[in-house]
């Protein structure tokens, strides 16, 4: 701000020598001012150089510093939604947020703002020297600024609305973008380029269409204010010419005056302009801070304790769950040994993957509680929680990154001699030595450089370099080959050893020598015991076991 001041100082004092500069070097023909009045020019644009050159790289540390911060925090608050937070918000809009919202609020800050403070203060500046010079002339002048108020309100209105429109658009674009990239397998199978071409398309050229309602707002904002200053021009060259032709003022005098106000309408026309980038600013502020002020709905509560690690049991005490209105889990009890392997069937839809991401609190319960040890989950922090339990999905997430960085992914300050135990205990270890360059190859996004084997036995070697004391396996083999389901198969059962585990199971040959089979039918438990009890009883899992094995049943 102490750069700016003399920036807009420098400018002011410029138009001041002008009235010097005319009358007592060109009118009084004075050799003293001769001298003087260069070396003073040079001194006052020296000084606004430097200047100029202090305050914008200052400006731009404290407008890139400050959106840097900003885009930390906010990617670092939407990793700390809940699961149900995603459910809600796309990956496209929220991507948008964090690069394109935040890049109109880029522009707001570190140059609107910039803008704003140095062209008031040079604003200021030449102001007092118009009035000083002659004030009745700067009445007239200022006269023509009533008129720019409300176009200038409107324009920027209307840049506010536009550019929430174009962030609105430009999030819906992204998301189609990424669908489209990730699900380009299914787009290319159906033959659906063409399709998505002209989705993609459709969209853009939504885009383009508000990007070139901004220009127009832009573009007609700076004739406006030209034209503006044109009529005042006009009015000061009639009255002060009419004033020097009378005697009552000199030519010095009039053309300080002139050049102050015409330098004045350059910071004036840049404001104009500064309106309409601090409303496209605030646009993406709103929904910026619209994520900032979502507070997560799952979260460390006040003075929450450390989880100590599981001795006895996992207890689900009448546990109801919804998404929205209708119940997924209805009056769910259930206790869980430690050590116990225990397996959730039931038919798609019946509430097996909801009950078991209640352990890790993935989603909270609505009524009811879940517990370790007797404490209630709740009342425990989610680091010393998650902490002890382990997972692997049938859906398997690994990351554009080493195979090395995948399975140490839990704690990247584990060893090259773990990383490598964890590995062959899982199977992985021949495979990777196989690739390019073994555990320093970059596996691509989603493991896609992988076969399905290869990518689910690396998440099984990052639960097993984990050691969580709670395993929770979600079908981690029903999308699998034949003899890649033997490998990972052998690699869960090492996996399994020791640990309380919890599986949602598709494949019922998968569980046979589970502890203890829970049947789930409309979010309640209908049935439980082992596979030769449920089988006896001929109940729920009797008929799930006949759906898949009817084609092996005798007769």
């Amino acid at each position: 701000m102490l750069c700016m001041a003399v920036v807009g100082a420098a400018t002011a004092a410029s138009a001041y020598l002008v009235k010097p500069a005319m009358d007592d070097i060109f009118l009084d023909r004075n050799e003293g001012m001769l001298i003087l009045i260069p070396i003073a020019v040079i001194v006052i644009y020296l000084l606004k150089g430097l200047c100029n050159y202090g305050q914008t790289v200052l400006m731009s540390h404290i407008g890139f510093r400050v959106i840097t911060d900003l885009r930390n925090d906010l990617y670092r608050h939407i990793l700390r939604q809940p699961l149900s937070f995603f459910t809600k918000h796309p990956t496209g809009i929220l991507i948008s947020r964090v690069t394109n919202d935040v890049t109109y609020l880029q522009g707001a800050v570190s140059e609107a703002v910039t803008s704003l403070l140095k062209d008031s203060f040079t604003l200021v500046g030449l102001v007092v020297v118009i009035f000083w010079r002659d004030w009745k002339l700067a009445i007239i002048a200022s006269l023509v600024f009533p008129l720019a108020v409300y176009p200038i309100a409107q324009f920027g209105r209307r840049m506010r609305r536009i550019a929430t429109e174009s962030q609105v658009s430009m999030g819906d674009l992204i998301s189609l973008l990424q669908e489209t990239i990730t699900g380009n397998r299914i787009v290319k199978a159906f033959g659906m380029e063409e399709h998505e071409n002209r989705r993609f398309a459709k969209e853009n050229e939504r885009q383009y269409k508000l990007t070139m309602k901004s220009v127009t707002v832009r573009a007609i904002s700076s004739p406006l204010m030209e034209f503006l200053g044109g009529l005042g021009i006009a009015a000061i060259i009639f009255y002060g010419g009419y004033q020097v032709i009378a005697g009552t003022s000199t030519p010095g005098t009039f053309f300080s005056f002139l050049a102050a106000l015409l330098m004045l309408y350059e910071p004036v026309k840049r404001l104009t302009n500064v309106n309409n980038t601090i409303q496209q600013g605030l646009a993406g502020a709103e929904r910026i801070f619209e994520i900032l002020d979502t507070e997560p709905a799952i979260q460390n509560g006040p003075g929450a304790a450390e989880l100590p690690p599981i001795r006895e049991e996992i207890s689900i005490e009448r546990v109801t769950f919804r998404y929205d209105e209708a119940p997924v889990l209805r009056d769910v009890s259930l206790k869980i040994r430690a050590g116990e392997v225990i397996a959730f069937v039931g038919m798609s839809g019946g509430g097996k993957t909801t009950l078991v991401n209640l352990i890790p609190r993935f989603y909270d319960v609505n009524e009811g509680r879940v517990a370790v040890d007797g404490t209630d989950i709740r009342t425990v922090t989610l680091e010393s929680l998650r902490a002890q339990i382990g997972i692997v999905t049938q859906q398997t997430i690994l990351f554009n990154d080493t195979v090395r960085g995948n399975i140490a992914y839990g704690d990247v300050r584990r060893s090259d001699e773990d990383v490598i135990r964890a590995a062959k205990a899982a199977n992985a270890h021949d495979f990777i030595l196989k690739l390019p360059q073994g555990y320093d190859t970059v596996i691509g996004e989603q493991g896609i450089k992988l076969s399905g084997g290869e990518r689910q036995r690396i998440s099984i070697a990052r639960a097993l370099l984990k050691d969580a004391p709670i395993l929770i396996l979600d079908e981690a083999t029903s999308s699998l080959d034949t003899e890649s389901e033997i490998e990972v198969q052998d690699a869960l059962e090492k996996l399994m050893k020791g640990r309380t585990t919890l599986v949602i199971a598709h494949r019922l040959s998968t569980i046979r020598n589970a502890d203890r089979i829970i049947a789930l039918v409309d979010g309640r438990i209908v049935e439980e015991g082992t596979h030769e009890s449920l089988m006896e009883k001929k109940g729920e899992y009797f008929k799930l076991h006949n759906l898949q094995f009817k084609d092996d049943a005798p007769g």
